[in-house]
């Protein structure tokens, strides 16, 4: 199901009722909110806590998104070190201690993606700010409501937690995960921009933030 709103009214239409006025204004003042209604939001995904026989089909959700994600932007070799640094026994290791804590979504039986996220690994941050460790979704589904029911799952995790912050590093090149999370209310923090090694290469990385609510 995909849901979507019309932010202006057509001559000749139905007057706009004083609930659809207020909520179309809302839409206007937090582009967020659209965002949410407008992407796909298809009931056929559930998001879980993973377990331990998940660890093969999240490395291999993890492979080829993160590839697909970063082609053009580091070299074939620095894919490749990237992918072998988080193979299978990385994720059974992250699913066991909880750290960070995976969850993953489901197309049926079928794992199609999977979001990790924790308190900040940042020094000097506060307990209170929490962080997207990770999210890939297998490109296939990219753009289908798979990464919205990820977020949705972590917010939820991360204000159990008690956390009233998130944040989330995101590769400056990387045009599609930057219009996601700011999309959802993530705002740059553009002094946290740095060069990270990545294999044999370097690519820049920006942090960005929002509050959860």
């Amino acid at each position: 199901m995909v849901f979507t709103l019309s932010l202006t009214h057509h001559r000749g239409s139905a007057p706009i009722s004083g609930d659809n006025r207020r909520f179309v204004q809302t839409c206007r003042r937090f582009p967020q909110t659209y965002f949410l209604l407008s992407m796909s939001s298809n009931p056929i995904y559930s998001v879980r806590a993973a377990t331990l026989r998940d660890a093969k089909v999240i490395s291999d959700v993890y492979e080829v998104s993160s590839q697909a994600a970063l082609k053009g932007l580091v070299s074939e070799d620095s894919l490749k070190a990237l992918s072998a640094g988080k193979g299978q026994g990385h994720w059974r290791e992250a699913i066991e201690y909880s750290e960070p804590q995976v969850h993953v979504a489901t197309d049926g039986d079928q794992v199609v993606g999977f979001v990790g996220f924790d308190r900040s690994r940042d020094k000097g941050t506060p307990p209170t700010t929490g962080e997207l460790w990770s999210i890939y979704v297998t490109p296939a589904l990219w753009g289908k409501g798979v990464g919205l029911a990820l977020w949705d799952a972590a917010r939820e995790g991360l204000v159990d937690e008690g956390c009233t912050h998130v944040t989330v590093w995101v590769p400056l090149g990387n045009e599609r995960a930057m219009r996601f999370h700011e999309l959802a209310g993530f705002k740059r923090e553009m002094s946290s921009a740095k060069t990270v090694p990545l294999g044999d290469g370097r690519i820049e990385e920006i942090r960005l933030k929002r509050v959860l609510a």
